[in-house]
C-alpha cells in the first residue's frame, strides 16, 4: 500500500491506497445530464500513464512520427502536453486539501477540472489535484502527478489475487443498471427519477473491445458466440465488416473456461482487475481481446437464477425472487468515444479499411450502431 504526500510540503494527502488497473470508463462521458457514481473503489488507486492536461496541441501541429512515438497512429483532436501519470482515487480518499475557489470550472451541475487542479494542499497551498462530479462524468479526483510523492506503508499490502482466486473471489458487473438523471438528486429515493439502462461500465467495455476484434478481423466477418455476447457484439460487427465465405471465430477464454479451441482465431479474455495485465492460455495464443474482468466473469458464467434464502420475522428461511431487472428500450451500443480512444492507439488502424471505419464514426453513431 502507499500513500501520497504534497511535492512542497511532504503533508499526507490521501489514506493509504492499493494500486489497480485504470478502468476501461476512467475518462468516459455518459449521456446529458446523467449522475455518475465515484469511479475508483475506496482504498484504491490507478495511474494513468498518458499524458494529460493543458498544455494541448491541435493534430495539424504535430508530425506524424511524434504521434506514432507516443502511440497514437491516426488523427485526433488534440494531443495533451501535460505531465503523464496522473492519479486517480475515489474523492472520499482525500485528505488535507481543500477546493480553490477560482479554479472552480464546470457548474453545468459540479466540478469537470477544466480550470487546472482545483484542490490545493492545506499546508502549503499547492495545487495538488482535480475533484471532478459534474454531471454525465464519473466521480473522482484526480492526483496532479508533478505535486505529489507517492511512499509505501510499512507492513501494508497484499499480493495480487491470482486468476483462480479472481473466479471463486472476484465481483461480477452487472450489465444492466439504474441511471439517474442529476435532478434525481433532489428527489433522492424515488423511482420515477430513475430508468433502467445498459450499464455505462459495459458500454466502455465493449467500445475497447471493439477496436480490438475489427483489428483481429483484417477486414474479415468476425462471429462471436450467441447468447449475451452476440447482443453485445454481434451487430456492430456484421455492420462494420463484409460477409463472406471466409469469417473468424472469436470466443470467451479464460480461467475456469476449457482450454480454447484451435479453430478460434480471436480470444475474449479479462484483464486483471489489480495489475491490469491480460490473461493467456499457456499454448501460442491467437489475438487476444481483452475484457475488464467483471464484465467478463459475467459473460463467462453467468448467474443462475437461483432463489436466494432470507430469514424471516420468526427466524424461518424462505424463498425470495428478486425481481428481473427490466430491459433497456433499445438495443446495445458500445461508447463511441472509448472505441475511438482505443482504435487510435492500434497499429492497424493505418490500414484503409479500418481507417474508414474511424473516419465515417459520425455515420455509425447516428444509424445507432453506437
Amino acid at each position: 500500500m502507499f500513500v501520497f504526500v504534497c511535492a512542497g510540503c511532504g503533508a499526507p494527502l490521501t489514506v493509504p491506497l492499493s494500486p489497480v488497473a485504470l478502468p476501461a470508463h476512467a475518462h468516459q462521458k455518459y449521456g446529458n445530464g446523467i449522475q455518475l457514481p465515484v469511479l475508483m473503489e475506496a482504498g484504491t488507486f490507478a495511474v494513468d500513464p498518458e499524458p494529460s492536461g493543458p498544455p494541448w496541441r491541435r493534430w495539424e501541429e504535430i508530425h506524424p512520427d511524434e504521434a506514432a512515438a507516443r502511440g497514437i497512429y491516426a488523427p485526433v483532436y488534440a494531443l495533451s502536453d501535460g505531465a503523464p501519470g496522473a492519479i486517480v482515487i475515489a474523492p472520499g480518499d482525500v485528505i488535507g486539501t481543500e477546493l480553490i475557489p477560482e479554479c472552480a470550472g464546470g457548474y453545468c451541475c459540479g466540478l469537470d477540472g477544466a480550470d487546472g487542479p482545483n484542490m490545493a494542499c492545506v499546508q502549503c497551498s499547492l495545487p495538488v489535484a482535480s475533484r471532478i462530479d459534474d454531471c454525465s462524468l464519473w466521480q473522482a479526483t484526480w492526483l496532479a502527478p508533478n505535486a505529489l510523492r507517492r511512499l509505501p506503508v510499512d507492513g501494508a499490502g497484499t499480493a495480487p489475487l491470482s486468476w483462480s482466486e479472481l473466479v471463486t473471489e472476484g465481483e461480477d458487473t452487472p450489465p444492466i443498471v439504474p441511471i439517474a438523471t442529476w435532478r434525481s438528486r433532489m428527489r433522492a429515493g424515488h423511482w420515477s427519477n430513475y430508468w433502467w439502462s445498459w450499464s455505462p461500465r459495459w458500454e466502455a467495455a465493449a467500445g475497447q473491445a471493439l477496436a480490438h476484434l475489427l483489428a483481429a478481423s483484417e477486414g474479415q466477418q468476425v462471429i462471436v458466440p450467441g447468447g449475451l455476447v452476440g447482443q453485445i457484439f454481434q451487430r456492430a460487427l456484421d455492420a462494420l465488416l463484409p460477409a463472406g465465405p471466409q469469417a473468424r471465430r472469436a470466443i470467451l477464454a479464460g480461467p475456469g473456461l476449457p482450454a480454447p479451441s484451435h479453430n478460434a482465431s480471436i480470444l475474449l479474455v479479462p484483464s486483471h482487475p489489480q495489475t491490469g495485465k491480460t490473461w493467456a492460455p499457456a499454448d501460442p495464443a491467437p489475438y487476444l481481446v481483452p475484457l475488464p474482468f467483471g464484465v467478463w466473469r459475467r459473460l463467462a458464467f453467468p448467474d443462475p437464477d437461483v432463489p436466494s434464502r432470507t430469514s424471516g420475522a420468526v427466524g424461518a428461511l424462505r424463498d425470495h425472487f428478486d425481481p428481473p431487472a427490466p430491459r433497456p428500450d433499445h438495443l446495445f451500443r458500445a461508447d463511441p468515444e472509448v472505441f475511438r480512444h482505443t482504435l487510435v492507439r492500434l497499429p492497424t488502424v493505418r490500414s484503409p479499411w479500418l481507417r474508414t471505419i474511424l473516419e465515417n464514426l459520425a455515420h455509425h453513431i447516428r444509424a445507432g450502431l453506437f
